[in-house]
């Protein structure tokens, strides 16, 4: 089987050092072009892998068998229902949408294509972090925690200028990739309690469908001597803590698109952080921001 031809949509930090650089560098990847809402953008980072810019979606859409996806979500959630309607695999960026509604059509979408689909939920990509769960869901955790505390507020950040970040907060933002670990380790969330802190600081207690609960607390505006990102688990063993690892993206981004291209390859459907995840990912926050309120 030759290279899987892919198209790019998005221009910004992350589409640009992530996406962009890990696509070029894969051999069973034929990058064949770029899209963004800007042309110029388009352009800039096509020309960085020697790849076309279009400023058509639709005309990229016609030369690619799959798409990644490096777009504010609710841009995202558009698109990837075009292209999944296309009958294209997806390479998508978490959440998949800010709208149940439009992550349920994109399920059904991908689902009646029977199309394979990735969401980048990142530490569930990184070798050493994705060991640790699997051996903590094994152990069947009787409760867990995960805490999300980061400083995106300076002008250094390249994630500070980001309007849907900004409007949305930490839970959109860095929420799926806590609850992409919290799920697996104690099961479906049934119950949510919660309350708001500080800009955009949300305290929230889980109920799974086992009885097992879970609190998560984020926020992206705390000092910098607060820092924190914390996973952990607890059951008749004790306590279970995420271990200590750098994060390399390059790996887990390569691992990522392995494990898609490995499923294109064999016709499955099914993965662990397929659409479908992505989809309940979706519900649990809506959920959440229900029980919290307006900002």
């Amino acid at each position: 089987m030759g290279a899987t031809k892919f198209g790019l949509v998005g221009t910004g930090y992350w589409a640009r050092e992530v996406h962009a650089a890990a696509l070029a560098a894969h051999p069973g990847v034929d990058l064949v072009g770029v899209w963004g809402r800007s042309k110029d953008k388009a352009a800039a980072v096509g020309d960085l892998h020697g790849v076309a810019a279009y400023d058509d979606f639709d005309a990229l859409l016609e030369e690619v068998d799959a798409l990644a996806f490096a777009v504010p979500p609710m841009v995202q959630d558009g698109l990837a229902l075009r292209a999944a309607e296309a009958g294209k695999h997806l390479f998508l960026e978490k959440p998949i949408a800010l709208d149940l509604a439009a992550a349920d059509a994109l399920v059904a979408a991908v689902q009646a294509r029977g199309l394979s689909t990735v969401v980048f939920f990142t530490a569930r990509f990184v070798p050493a972090w994705e060991a640790w769960l699997e051996e903590t869901v094994a152990s069947a955790p009787s409760g867990g925690r995960a805490d999300w505390f980061s400083h995106q507020v300076g002008a250094d950040n390249p994630f500070a200028s980001s309007p849907w970040r900004r409007e949305n907060g930490a839970l959109w933002d860095v929420g799926p990739h806590q609850l992409a670990q919290l799920i697996p380790a104690l099961g479906p969330v049934v119950g949510v309690a919660g309350s708001r802190g500080a800009d955009d600081l949300v305290h929230l207690v889980l109920t799974h469908e086992n009885g097992a609960t879970s609190r998560m607390s984020l926020g992206q505006s705390v000092p910098k001597q607060a820092v924190r990102v914390s996973v952990e688990f607890y059951g008749e063993e004790g306590w279970r803590t995420q271990p200590d690892n750098p994060r390399d993206l390059a790996l887990a981004y390569a691992t990522a698109l392995d494990e898609l291209l490995d499923n294109i390859a064999a016709g499955r459907t099914a993965h662990r952080c397929d659409v479908r995840f992505g989809r309940d990912v979706v519900e649990v926050i809506t959920r959440c921001e229900q029980v919290l309120g307006p900002r």
